[in-house]
């Protein structure tokens, strides 16, 4: 099983590993910013700890 790392994106190491063989870096932090940006955060209900 892959580690979760993000649970209010769903994101795992295996999924940061894999953006960083595609791109070079981490377009991840890119992602969540524009999401949270757009008012689209559901941290509070996917993560256990609530934030």
């Amino acid at each position: 099983m892959d580690e979760l790392v993000c649970h209010c994106f769903g994101l795992t190491v295996r999924d940061i590993e894999q953006d960083l063989a595609d791109h070079g870096r981490s377009t991840l932090l890119e992602r969540i910013r524009a999401t949270l940006k757009a008012g689209q955060s559901r941290c509070a209900t996917k993560n256990p700890k609530g934030k």
